[in-house]
């Protein structure tokens, strides 16, 4: 009798305690509030879905968690108030932004991560960034993001990056990659070149190591033809994005 009513007792508390994912949702949301954005960041939350995509790949307030090529912050912004007080938020590649921010105090609880590289510079398409000896000094990292980011690599300069997420990552961890889709098998011209054939999105990422094992429509686009630049204003801020989830076995 006391063993069941310790099992049953145990039971109770496992499924009324408030689970990590309604903690970090909660954070999430405190965050999307937060004064510390900008109004004209806050105008592209409909739009990205932060919580849906950040709930899809797998996002524990808990986590060790590496942002690829973080930009201007957006999802920076999100991530350092969710990871503060538990867990803990990297960023690496592409940091300029990130760290203008932290030396005027508008961001905190960001840790950037040194990067060595034997070079870098313009690919030989003329369009995109190369860069060749690339490596992140991180480990043990629990979950490693990047939002529409890797359309402006070369592929050779792709597989690094994807080898090194690979290789920081734990076993188990995850890579998530939001981008813009291209049509499949179509080649690069003037207008397509920033977006990615989501097939050969996920062939690469495998070559590096990884299982795919999930996809979300979130940002699927209907009314995106998928012919023209993304920085197009028809159809900036609403082009089709695949939405693609990866684990390191």
């Amino acid at each position: 009798m006391h063993l069941l009513i310790a099992l049953l007792t145990t039971c109770a508390l496992t499924v009324f305690a408030p689970s990590s994912l309604a903690e970090t949702t909660e954070k999430l949301k405190s965050a999307l509030a937060s004064d510390i954005r900008s109004d004209a960041a806050k105008t592209r939350d409909a739009n990205r879905k932060p919580i849906e995509t950040l709930t899809f790949f797998g996002l524990e307030d808990d986590m060790r968690v590496l942002e690829l090529i973080p930009g201007g912050g957006w999802y920076t912004e999100l991530l350092a108030p969710v990871l503060a007080e538990k867990g803990k938020l990297f960023v690496a590649v592409g940091t300029q932004g990130i760290e203008r921010k932290i030396a005027d105090g508008r961001l905190n609880h960001v840790e950037v991560i040194r990067v060595d590289q034997a070079s870098s510079g313009q690919a030989k398409d003329g369009r995109r960034y190369a860069m060749q000896g690339l490596k992140i000094n991180a480990q043990n990292i629990d979950l490693v993001l990047t939002f529409r980011n890797l359309h402006n690599f070369d592929p050779a300069t792709r597989a690094e990056l994807n080898r090194e997420a690979f290789r920081v990552l734990k076993s188990g961890g995850r890579y998530g990659v939001v981008d813009h889709t291209r049509r499949h098998m179509q080649k690069d011209n003037d207008e397509n070149w920033r977006r990615m054939d989501p097939v050969l999105m996920i062939k690469e990422i495998e070559s590096a190591g990884f299982e795919w094992i999930d996809f979300s429509d979130l940002h699927y686009r209907y009314d995106d033809e998928l012919r023209y630049e993304v920085g197009r204003s028809s159809v900036r801020g609403n082009t089709d994005r695949f939405t693609l989830l990866f684990k390191k076995p």
